[in-house]
């Protein structure tokens, strides 16, 4: 039987999870067999500077911190996981994605966005949505394309009203 002080860390363990699952807008489960020491490194500083966080679990203490939520993942949880946990819905399904296309051994299994499930086809999905920047600065390009126009427009219109 297991001593007692095992337990209690395992039990602290398992309510760590459960806090990081609760407060997380975005959590990606992700195999990361195979990486180098240094690749890892790059994917904690990636994922760090984005206000991401990487830890790795047991399976069997995410399966117990998870059994009292909605969501049920045992399924993904077979092998070495990592998971990432975010304030950010999107920033590190995006950073894992791109990380993964450069290193094969990086393999996505599911992750919750926005409390939904996501299997890896979604967070795929999700990866190719631009960043707000970007999604702003592409409203910010079509509202100056429109605005040109109608300036060229009213232009054309002006000079033929002084013609006549």
């Amino acid at each position: 039987m297991a001593n007692a002080k095992i337990l209690e860390q395992k039990a602290q363990v398992v309510s760590e999870i459960k806090d990081k699952f609760a407060k997380a807008k975005s959590v990606v489960i992700f195999d990361y067999r195979g990486l180098l020491v240094s690749e890892v490194n790059e994917l904690r500083r990636n994922l760090r500077a984005n206000d991401s966080d990487y830890k790795v679990y047991k399976n069997t203490l995410i399966k117990r911190a998870l059994n009292d939520s909605e969501y049920n993942l045992d399924e993904f949880l077979e092998g070495p996981s990592a998971i990432s946990f975010s304030d950010d819905e999107l920033a590190p399904v995006r950073i894992l994605s791109e990380f993964a296309k450069k290193h094969n051994a990086l393999e996505l299994k599911v992750g919750i966005v926005e409390g939904k499930i996501a299997k890896k086809e979604q967070l795929e999905a999700y990866a190719a949505i631009p960043s707000r920047d970007a999604l702003l600065t592409m409203l910010a390009g079509q509202m100056i394309g429109t605005v040109r126009d109608l300036s060229i427009c009213l232009d054309l219109y002006a000079k033929e009203k002084e013609e006549k």
